[in-house]
């Protein structure tokens, strides 16, 4: 039979490879506790099986409870190459035809989310040099009209 010790250290390091592979920063915890208990294991062997699983549980719980107060989530403000909704109706000149069967290609005046220069799609045909305002964002292409 394996001694706790080496037991509370694997299920530490699967715990850690675990977290590794999830990156939640959830099980990162739980596997710290279980390697705190293996060294509390080796100062004090005869510590019992309780006394083991009561030490894990305060240890885990308590330093994600520390955690989850300390934590910073980073602002989601600045959602570079995600569509809020504000394209929508810019107005934009087409450098390269478009129609129903092809993609072009529209610039704008000042930078949209982040690109001035974009891949457009149409229901209609629509010449060079002409102006088209964006209805959609499907993907990675702007869907356009002609401005009348």
């Amino acid at each position: 039979m394996l001694e706790p010790m080496w037991m509370w250290g694997a299920l530490g390091l699967i715990l850690l490879g675990v977290e590794m592979a999830t990156g939640t920063f959830y099980v990162l915890w739980f596997g710290v506790a279980a390697l705190c208990l293996a060294i509390a294991i080796w100062f004090f062997p005869e510590l019992p099986s309780a006394a083991q699983y009561a030490m894990f549980s305060a240890l885990s719980l308590g330093s994600l409870a520390i955690w989850r107060l300390n934590y910073k989530q980073t602002s989601t403000d600045s959602r570079v190459g995600q569509s809020l909704g504000e394209e929508i109706g810019r107005v934009g000149t087409v450098t390269e035809a478009c129609s129903v069967s092809q993609s072009g290609k529209i610039t704008f005046t000042q930078g949209l989310m982040g690109s001035r220069v974009w891949v457009a799609v149409s229901n209609e045909s629509l010449e060079v040099g002409s102006s088209a305002k964006v209805v959609a964002v499907e993907g990675n292409e702007l869907r356009i009209v002609k401005v009348s």
